[in-house]
């Protein structure tokens, strides 16, 4: 059963959400900000998927990221520093995070959900 990370006051997790139960898919949903993942299942997951690069798992629009300087340093960190660095804060992890095994999805578009997730 796939993971849906998300935090209830961000309208695209709203929707993603709403969009999985429209469609009947049975997820376990986590608290992203108050459980985010942790920095072992973050490594394994972008390690899985490397072709995707390290900005994408990244809120590069959250206060966070800006605060942290992270457009800066994302093309100098490695895969542990990320994953740790993800696991510290979950508002820095890309919204909503849907998960099953190491096939990872962050943030929400219709397409995306339907090719990956139906």
């Amino acid at each position: 059963m796939p993971t849906f990370y998300c935090y209830n006051r961000c309208s695209t997790c709203r929707k993603a959400e709403k969009w999985l139960r429209d469609h009947e898919v049975t997820f376990e949903k986590i608290d992203l900000v108050a459980t985010p993942p942790a920095a072992a299942d973050l490594q394994r997951w972008i390690q899985a998927n490397q072709e995707r690069g390290l900005r994408y798992f990244f809120n590069t629009s959250g206060q966070r990221y800006r605060e942290l300087h992270l457009k800066d340093r994302i093309a100098t960190l490695t895969i542990p520093e990320a994953a740790q660095l993800l696991a510290s804060d979950g508002k820095l992890i890309k919204r909503p995070l849907m998960v099953e095994g190491d096939h990872v999805t962050c943030g929400f578009k219709e397409d995306v959900y339907t090719e990956n997730w139906l």
